[in-house]
């Protein structure tokens, strides 16, 4: 039997099942590298390929087997609960409501999720621990964020580049489509050119094929490229801030996005925003961006929850993550993030819709076999890192405190949960009104939270690296 074939059978019975891959190994044969091994190439005898598949045929689903996998699964850094193995939801009237859900647009979900949970704090961290494996090269350290959101992770990012690049110029790109994010990551962007003044940030609405270069490939697109340079003068954080807020005009006016006919996000009118201090313009020169004359050549590119979970993985891998690497420049990392769905998060809303099933395409292992698909003969130029789940699985918790979770949770702890939950599983808010009528959704969120003491979410990230010359 081929390993190809072997390592999909384990990847479908341990996605159906919500097992880890070390947990299958262990379980199975007891090994939890087993499928690590695989994939790098390692063999097994046939007496431990027969086990293997005597294991999968013989599963039970009795309470005794799924006790004991649970224990398993629990003895590791990173628990490992159920996951969503049903089809999600069909297509109504043609139109798949899952593609017409945009992630960032609903503002109250959003800041409450934010504002509640750890996940910036968590993916900064994460993305953070990238920066001691890569290597600029002058005149400035590269770094493109393809979502960034309302600024909290690209700030914290930056200040962990600060720290360990105290003097080395900034050349910092975000792509952006919602306007609410864009004046939120601005504001917090205030204090970045204090403390590291030759910093030049550079904000657009570009697609991610166009964003890391700056450019549009349509004509009539790039006839009307609005591209809007800020000279900040002063050097203090209020000025700063001062001249950062005059820019809420111009924004209002220019970043508008309206909704496609397949459910996206696209822009009005493609904008480029560059800022920058003017007292550093002798120093920044060979790195501020000239219309139609700006490299990519990164050496770091932040993937955090770039796209849709229940986007097909074709999709994740042509329009988002190939044309991320292709960006990245010589010994340049990319690092991809999205939520996996193991965890109480998800019992939350399998209480609520037992058929849901969000995460079905988000596996990493099978995204980073499409992208290399999709480069074709230029994946050689690559590094594939799927890293072991002691690695590639993290976890951030909603904030509440052990008095909150202990007796009887309050409705404002359970309505922040529930925001999270059907949050981070992309909800569409049609499917939310009959589910809100009554108290079930709060009910099934109370029993979680008493269940595990609280609530967290995990995510799963991989690394895609451009071999250096």
């Amino acid at each position: 039997m081929r390993a190809e074939q072997l390592l999909v059978d384990i990847s479908d019975f341990c996605r159906k099942l919500g097992l880890a891959e070390s947990t299958f190994g262990r379980a199975a044969i007891n090994d939890g590298k087993l499928v690590s091994r695989l994939r790098n190439g390692g063999r097994i005898t046939t007496h431990t390929l027969d086990k293997i598949h005597a294991f999968m045929a013989n599963y039970e689903t009795d309470e005794r087997r799924t006790t004991a996998l649970t224990h398993l699964a629990v003895s590791q850094p990173v628990p490992i609960l159920q996951a969503p193995t049903s089809p999600s939801t069909p297509p109504r009237n043609g139109i798949d409501a899952h593609q017409n859900f945009r992630f960032y647009d609903n503002r109250q979900k959003y800041l409450l999720f934010v504002n509640t949970c750890s996940e910036k704090w968590e993916v900064a961290s994460r993305i953070s621990q990238e920066l001691s494996n890569i290597h600029p090269r002058p005149p400035a350290l590269r770094v493109f964020d393809a979502g960034v959101g309302d600024g909290s992770v690209l700030a914290r990012v930056m200040r962990a580049m600060h720290d360990r690049h105290p003097t080395m110029p900034f050349y910092v790109v975000g792509k952006e489509i919602s306007l609410e994010d864009v004046r939120l990551a601005l504001r917090k962007m205030v204090d970045r050119f204090v403390e590291h003044p030759s910093t030049c940030l550079v904000l657009t609405n570009l697609q991610y094929a166009s964003a890391p270069w700056l450019t549009v490939k349509s004509l009539s697109a790039a006839s009307s490229l609005l591209w809007h340079e800020v000279k900040l003068s002063g050097d203090t954080g209020h000025s700063f801030e001062r001249q950062i807020t005059d820019l809420e005009p111009f924004l209002s006016r220019n970043w508008n996005a309206r909704v496609s006919d397949s459910g996206h996000s696209v822009y009005e009118r493609p904008v480029v925003l560059v800022v920058y201090r003017e007292d550093y313009k002798f120093l920044l020169d060979p790195i501020i961006p000239r219309q139609g004359q700006t490299p990519a050549n990164y050496d770091l590119v932040i993937a955090s929850q770039p796209y849709r979970a229940r986007a097909s993985i074709e999709f994740k891998a042509k329009r988002v993550l190939a044309p991320l690497a292709k960006a990245l420049g010589p010994g340049g990392r990319l690092i991809g993030i999205h939520s996996c769905g193991i965890d109480p998060g998800m019992e939350i809303i399998r209480k609520v819709w037992p058929d849901d099933s969000p995460f079905v395409t988000n596996n990493r292992h099978d995204i980073l076999k499409q992208v290399k698909h999709e480069l074709g003969a230029s994946a050689r130029e690559f590094n594939f890192n799927a890293n072991s789940d002691l690695k590639a699985l993290f976890r951030y918790h909603m904030h509440t405190l052990p008095s909150e979770v202990a007796g009887s949770i309050g409705t404002s702890t359970l309505f922040a949960a529930w925001n999270a939950a059907i949050y981070v599983a992309q909800v569409e808010d049609e499917r939310l009104a009959p589910v809100v009528a009554n108290n079930q959704y709060l009910e099934a969120t109370q029993q979680v939270l008493h269940e595990h003491g609280g609530l967290w979410f995990q995510d799963e990230s991989f690394v895609i690296s451009r071999r250096r010359d």
